[in-house]
């Protein structure tokens, strides 16, 4: 007698299900042929194309400074951190030490989707998600893929990956390098002879094996490196950024859902800063951060117990340890550092979630509460003569802790014939990062003073959604409002020349900041997703508008009334699309409105309307030929503007021509 045959297994590599409650929320999904024909391989300017989506500087990850491109949402005023969880496979992305994301790390050649939830709605996810979440999903597809591209200014960017069936599971190998020799970033009529190139060197690669260890248990087990190296556009300020995760996920799919992740994470990051005189004639080396390792070790689990129709319960608990210090050297005289200042100290928070969601007929309604103990423990300052090793300051500050809780109260109805509305309301907040606690800088003349005594930022919010679905096209709208209360911000106190507290000198034409809780960030507006198919055309469009406004008392009260630094009231993206086949091409335009270099609104970076476009063609049955162009007319795009009036703008035309390996 035959044996019966078995049931196939199914490795997915994912987590659980997403949750029924995700359907009340403000969602994107940027699917993988998305990501494939996106007319940018970086991922941060792809997720960029979110209305609403926007990152503390307005150049790309290949040329910005590493410690500026955290990434937030909804008007909630940009900001090095990111306010913006970040994951892959459900592993958050923040830097231990500064909350800044390493975009150049993260493949979007490697990923089967890239979800943007909008909102602090994931109260399951955490503090980090404070503004909403970005989820990265790896692509687990068996088969090899690549891409090859050559472009504007010696630019190679190189991507593979293989993906098949080893010892019982699905192994997947992936790696990605760039390089590129940069372009100038001072715009040409602000240029002296100090101004150069900032080339660029990045290396990922990663290592992902998932495989059933049970009748309805996988296992899923990541190791992954980076490393990135670039420059600024000066001497003295090139930059190396290196990173180490590891992971493991048990995922259980059976009639009790669970999973259980545990991972570590290991960085280190060294920059150099510098200055220029009037002319820009000479740069001179003003710091040198020569060591910031920063460590991180997190765990998550969950649990979805068995429940009747019409009715999902969710369970669990998340937590995560960071340390970090930063090591650097200042009060440069001539070419030679005076000073050495270490600072740093360590952050802790744990938390506990339930979530039930119901489902009866066309009506929909969520609930969840979440509670997290924090704690922000051994932070110290250390400032040290170089020249005898007396010791200018040694502070060590005192531990602080606390319970945070947080909530959402969510519903939703179908209406018929594809229309259906929602509104949601929550609680969020955000931990300060160690380097806002503890670590001075210094960009240019400026000096920002740290704050050992932050407290964190709480946000409540409330929003409400239409959305219609047809044959071929799709249109949702989102009305929002959010208060971000003790929101932190570099808080202007002074001007240069002069010697304040925290940072020492600044010179004529600088400013002089601390970081501050500001009494709140009030945000409102509207966004709108809508999509239309007509045989192989497809158009697009992703749009935000925001009225910001921060309150502000104390020796912030000059902010008060004043829209925040770094947010930009429009963002917007249209795209218009044409595939048959393994032929397409997409002409995409993205509008930035214009936003306020500094606190006190007094530095205005312009609008900027931008067209990128992308194409491909086959030459056999997998290998294709590929074109694409970012900032295709050469808009010059203001990035940032120092106080002096000098302009850095964004990334100008880059042409690409490539080759590319279809699974």
């Amino acid at each position: 007698m035959l044996d019966a045959p078995s049931e196939p297994i199914v490795i997915t590599g994912r987590a659980l299900p997403e949750p029924a409650a995700d359907r009340l929320l403000s969602v994107v999904t940027v699917t993988e042929e998305e990501l494939a024909h996106a007319p940018s391989r970086q991922l941060d300017e792809i997720v960029r194309t979110v209305g609403g989506v926007h990152l503390f500087r307005r150049s790309d990850a290949r040329s910005s400074h590493p410690t500026s491109q955290g990434v937030t949402l909804r008007g909630l005023a940009g900001n090095g951190a990111s306010r913006v969880l970040v994951l892959l496979d459900g592993v958050p992305q923040a830097d231990p030490f500064g909350g800044w994301i390493a975009w150049t790390a993260l493949d979007p050649l490697s990923l089967a989707q890239v979800r943007v939830t909008r909102g602090g709605g994931s109260v399951a996810q955490g503090p980090g998600a404070l503004a909403g979440t970005i989820e990265l999903t790896s692509a687990a597809d068996p088969g090899i893929a690549g891409a090859l591209d050559v472009g504007s200014r010696a630019a190679v960017d190189a991507r593979a990956a293989w993906r098949g069936l080893a010892g019982g599971g699905l192994l997947s190998l992936s790696a990605s390098a760039a390089r590129g020799d940069g372009f100038i970033p001072i715009v040409k009529e602000d240029r002296g002879p100090a101004d150069r190139r900032a080339p660029y060197r990045n290396a990922s690669g990663r290592l992902r094996w998932s495989g059933p260890v049970g009748p309805a248990t996988e296992l899923q087990v990541n190791f992954s490196g980076f490393r990135d190296e670039r420059e600024r556009g000066l001497s003295f300020t090139a930059s190396r950024t290196e990173g180490l995760d590891a992971s493991v996920r048990l995922v259980g799919r059976g009639r009790w859902g669970w999973s259980v992740l545990g991972y570590g994470q290991l960085r280190d990051f060294e920059s150099g800063f510098a200055g220029t005189d009037a002319d820009r004639t000479e740069a001179r080396r003003t710091a040198l951060q020569y060591d910031v390792p920063g460590r991180a070790v997190g765990w998550s689990a969950e649990l979805r117990p068995p429940a009747p129709a019409g009715l999902e319960w969710r369970v669990g608990l998340d937590g995560r340890r960071a340390t970090g210090r930063s090591e650097e050297l200042g009060s440069y005289v001539a070419t030679v550092a005076t000073r050495d200042r270490k600072s740093g100290g360590r952050t802790f928070n744990a938390g506990l979630f339930a979530e039930a969601t119901v489902t009866q007929g066309a009506l929909t309604l969520s609930g969840a509460g979440r509670v997290d103990r924090w704690r922000i423990a051994d932070g110290n300052y250390l400032e040290q003569l170089l020249t005898t090793g007396a010791t200018v300051a040694d502070q060590q500050f005192p531990d602080r802790f606390g319970w945070r809780p947080t909530a959402r109260a969510a519903a939703g109805l179908t209406l018929g014939q594809g229309w259906s509305v929602r509104s949601a309301g929550y609680l969020g907040w955000r931990l300060p990062t160690l380097n806002e606690l503890f670590r001075p800088f210094r960009a240019g003349s400026d000096a920002t003073a740290a704050n050992a005594f932050l407290d964190s930022e709480r946000l409540s919010g409330i929003e409400a959604g239409l959305r219609w679905e047809g044959s071929g096209a799709r249109l949702e709208l989102t009305l929002f409002r959010n208060r971000l209360r003790d929101a932190i911000a570099n808080v202007t106190l002074g001007e240069g020349p002069g010697v304040f507290p925290g940072v020492g000198f600044v010179p004529a034409g600088g400013a002089y900041r601390q970081r501050q809780n500001l009494d709140a960030i009030r945000s409102q507006g509207i966004e709108a997703e809508g999509e239309v198919r007509r045989g192989p055309w497809t158009g697009r469009v992703s749009a935000s508008l925001a009225d910001m406004e921060v309150s502000a008392s104390g020796v912030a009260a000059p902010l008060d009334g004043l829209r925040p630094a770094q947010a930009p009231r429009w963002t917007t993206t249209a795209s218009l699309g044409w595939q048959e086949q393994e032929r397409w091409a997409t002409l995409q335009a993205r509008y930035v409105g214009q936003q306020y270099e500094d606190d006190l609104g007094s530095v205005r970076l312009p609008a900027a309307l931008t067209f990128d476009a992308s194409a491909g063609l086959p030459l056999t049955r997998r290998l294709g030929l590929t074109f694409r162009a970012e900032n295709l007319l050469d808009k010059e795009v203001a990035a940032t503007i120092s106080g002096s009036g000098v302009v850095e703008r964004a990334t100008p035309r880059t042409l690409w021509l490539g080759l590319v390996l279809r699974p």
